[in-house]
């Protein structure tokens, strides 16, 4: 019997969904298996597509089934579940009802087919099913960010982020963000509309620039010109902060634990032509051969910062997390503060939203690692961005959200003495 058009695809995003809801796996490892059987790019991203907008918009999709359901249906039930990216289609992806209905209820062979049918036509009507004008989050997470932090962030989560991309020659930026159709919001930096194909992209082969959010820029440019100076960057898979300090003329040491994730470091700087020496060791056990002018730690920790683009964090993620991450970032703080020559820079960084992992490890540092505070200033920084009283710098995907956002970090600096 001939498969329906698209049901793999949507059987596709439903094997996700269940990963990430269920095993609490990122949509990144859920891929190998839940995709393996999709064999076009566009398929692969169709079901991508379906699996990250109804994670983006779960509470609220959430809400419209139970607003229409007599007994409220298991969060794990397989109707609920069917439903969720029957919803995220009509409602989010603009796919017309009845194609949501032929590749959405034959998922539910054996199953509650007319109850599924029911609440989505019911839903899809005009005027029923509408969604708010940015995604709510989950009460889990607003506990933990807290009321006025969660709805100072939701309006930047409402959709996928555009492409950020990091120029190898800054002096080239409006050049190449004109040349490019994008806009600048940094010097090195060009935006450019969400879903265009990385590799088909002006100059992507001649490596005149790779592809990284805002945000995660600027931990490297705080540490500026290194011509003659070496660097150490800590957790640097898959390179963008490496590639931005070998431009800046920094003699980078690139340390990753991940075999895989340095192979794409290594396949990175092959690309651009910059230089780097890649080593892979446990940083908590690694002793360098000598001390560093500079260390950046792209710490280990929740990424909840990165919601915008992976909305399977704000599922993912919840409290007993935290404090596994807060030991690690602690533990690589303290070597990285042994490794310093004297007038040597740390920066520390995180693309998390939560407190423990930023600002009280600030705090930490400042008390436990022997360096002096060096206060990030509002010239070092992106037009609209400031730093805090403290000196250190918090984003979140709320910032900017008129000229697209970026993502959430913390950064902070210290001097060696």
């Amino acid at each position: 019997m001939p498969t329906t058009p698209g049901l793999p695809v949507r059987r596709a995003a439903l094997r996700l969904l269940d990963a990430v809801l269920r095993r609490g796996e990122t949509l990144e490892i859920a891929e190998g298996a839940a995709l393996s059987g999709i064999r076009t790019a566009p398929d692969r991203a169709l079901a991508r597509a379906i699996a990250s907008e109804t994670l983006r918009w779960l509470t609220d999709i959430d809400a419209l089934i139970d607003s229409v359901t007599k007994q409220r249906l298991p969060d794990d039930a397989k109707a609920r579940m069917v439903l969720r990216i029957m919803l995220a289609q009509a409602l989010r992806l603009d796919t017309p009802a009845h194609a949501v209905i032929a590749t959405g209820l034959p998922l539910l062979a054996g199953g509650p087919r007319r109850l599924a049918h029911g609440v989505f036509s019911t839903l899809v009507k005009p005027g029923a099913g509408t969604l708010p004008e940015h995604p709510t989050l989950p009460e889990s997470v607003v506990a933990r960010w807290g009321a006025e932090k969660a709805a100072a962030i939701a309006p930047g989560l409402a959709f996928p982020p555009e492409l950020d991309l990091a120029l190898k020659d800054a002096a080239e930026t409006e050049t190449r963000a004109v040349a490019m159709g994008g806009v600048t919001l940094a010097p090195g930096h060009v935006r450019l509309p969400r879903g265009a194909a990385v590799d088909t992209l002006a100059d992507f082969k001649a490596g005149d620039w790779w592809v990284q959010d805002l945000a995660a820029s600027i931990p490297a440019r705080l540490l500026g010109d290194g011509t003659g100076k070496n660097a150490l960057d800590l957790c640097a898979a898959p390179g963008g902060k490496t590639m931005q300090l070998a431009a800046a003329g920094w003699n980078v040491t690139a340390l990753d634990m991940s075999k895989r994730r340095l192979e794409l470091l290594k396949d990175n700087l092959k690309r651009t032509g910059l230089k780097a020496s890649p080593v892979r060791a446990d940083a908590l056990v690694w002793e360098p051969k000598h001390r560093f002018d500079a260390i950046l730690i792209d710490a280990p920790c929740t990424a909840t910062g990165t919601c915008r683009r992976h909305p399977d964090v704000l599922h993912r993620i919840g409290a007993r997390q935290i404090p596994e991450m807060v030991e690690l970032q602690r533990g690589l703080a303290a070597k990285a503060a042994e490794w310093l020559n004297p007038g040597g820079v740390l920066v520390y960084a995180v693309c998390s939203l939560e407190v423990e992992e930023g600002e009280q490890q600030a705090a930490w540092i400042d008390a436990n690692c022997g360096l002096a505070p060096m206060p990030i200033t509002a010239a070092e920084l992106p037009a609209g961005l400031a730093p805090t009283a403290e000196g250190w710098l918090r984003t979140h995907p709320g910032m900017l959200a008129d000229r697209g956002g970026l993502d959430g970090f913390f950064v902070a600096r210290w001097l060696k003495s």
